[in-house]
């Protein structure tokens, strides 16, 4: 992978790392802010780690950077809504753009899209956050039975997740997940869990060997196992069929251009005791944590994790300078 190592341009950067905000996933996204800038000092950028709050729009027109790199996780950082104010100051950024991200965001217009591109993802239903329990729950039932996954639409990270491998109390979990907004239920399938981030570079689209993520027995990629070092581990490539692999690099490389992303996102997949593939959804600011899965699978393309950061940063660099000329 020395074609992704090189960069004809050793000039440093003024990086803003946008980090924080109101999202219930402002401590992980904190987190990844830290690692990213410690990355980027390391490479001799100006880094500056800027809180997402009422001050930001301020302190980002003082430090005019070159580049702001969005180590969000969730709404606002995540949907679209500040790409779509960075677009109207002029700055450039990593990630993908305001209709990319939105459209990945929302998990049933991300699925409506993969399935015009015959990618195999479950049947769903949506529950809004106002509607009566117990019609929904009746509505559910009547179509799946109670062995369910209940999954807030709009975060990440399995916050509001509620599993039901073997049925249960399905108004309750159905109440704790729509604490979180409305939700998407779906048939709760088991499986491993696999996921296979991508690497869009001017040059290449590229996907990132498979990862399979094994937790303790009985449990599943919670928010504790995410972010808790020692709490799960990542079969680096996972031990697959060399077909399964492939298809699994083709659906997230399918998945991640039908969606229009760029420069990075991770496609997180089921795939059931008959080899059947189920693609549960794309993110397109994964995790930059000292646990997350992302930074583990460019790694096994040859990319570390400080030239991981400085790809991105330079190919976001190089965009905005096309941009303005």
């Amino acid at each position: 992978m020395n074609e992704l190592n090189q960069t004809s341009d050793k000039t440093a950067l003024r990086i803003a790392v946008l980090a924080g905000g109101q999202s219930a996933e402002a401590i992980v996204s904190r987190r990844s802010a830290a690692e990213i800038h410690n990355a980027l000092i390391a490479s001799g950028h100006d880094s500056n780690v800027i809180e997402l709050d009422h001050d930001c729009v301020l302190t980002l027109l003082e430090l005019q950077p070159d580049v702001v790199f969005p180590a969000l996780h969730g709404p606002p950082g995540e949907d679209g809504t500040i790409q779509g104010l960075l677009e109207t100051m002029g700055l450039p950024y990593v990630g993908s753009g305001v209709r990319g991200s939105a459209l990945a965001m929302d998990k049933v217009i991300a699925k409506s899209v993969f399935r015009t591109h015959n990618l195999p993802v479950s049947p769903e239903r949506v529950v809004g956050a106002d509607m009566e329990l117990k019609t929904a729950v009746a509505e559910i039932e009547s179509t799946f039975g109670n062995t369910v996954a209940i999954k807030p639409l709009n975060a990440g990270s399995a916050i509001g997740v509620q599993l039901l491998p073997e049925g249960g109390d399905l108004q309750a979990a159905l109440a704790a997940g729509l604490q979180f907004g409305d939700c998407l239920v779906e048939p709760f399938i088991a499986g491993k869990e696999l996921t296979v981030g991508v690497l869009h570079t001017d040059s290449q689209l590229q996907a990132h060997p498979v990862i399979e993520i094994r937790t303790a027995a009985g449990q599943w990629y919670d928010y504790e196992n995410r972010y808790t070092p020692g709490q799960s581990e990542h079969i680096i490539p996972a031990e697959l069929d060399p077909q399964v692999t492939a298809e699994l690099q083709r659906i997230a490389v399918v998945a991640h251009s039908a969606l229009g992303l760029r420069d990075m996102s991770r496609a997180d997949f089921i795939l059931d005791s008959q080899s059947n593939i189920t693609l549960l959804e794309v993110n397109t600011l994964p995790g930059m944590t000292a646990t997350s899965l992302y930074p583990d699978g460019a790694a096994a393309l040859g990319l570390d994790f400080k030239a991981l950061v400085n790809l991105l940063v330079r190919t976001a660099f190089a965009r905005g300078s096309q941009t303005q000329h």
